[in-house]
């Protein structure tokens, strides 16, 4: 499945670019740059300075795809395990 706006919260987040566009955490608002791990709650952030920990559930990003599409995700679609969001909703010919 490619990745699309439509699959974004399906895909793996790893290696993706993101920024932090809105926060219950002010400090990681404007956050920018690129996943580098992620739990169940967390996305891993490298940022310029260091690797940042942002909670899914109380954050909003904007994930920048190859296609160069922005795309705007409210954290608590992507609250699961990696493995599990990955395979839900749906589509796939394995379930």
């Amino acid at each position: 499945m490619p990745l699309t706006p439509e699959t974004l919260p399906r895909h793996e987040l790893v290696g993706l670019d993101v920024e932090v566009v809105a926060a219950s955490n002010p400090d990681v608002v404007g956050l920018a740059g690129r996943v580098v791990s992620e739990t169940t709650r967390t996305l891993a952030i490298e940022g310029a300075d260091r690797v940042w920990r942002v909670p899914k559930d109380s954050a909003t990003f904007a994930f920048d795809l190859d296609s160069g599409e922005t795309v705007r995700v409210d954290g608590e679609r992507l609250v699961a395990r990696p493995a599990r969001r990955t395979e839900n909703t749906g589509d796939s010919q394995w379930r």
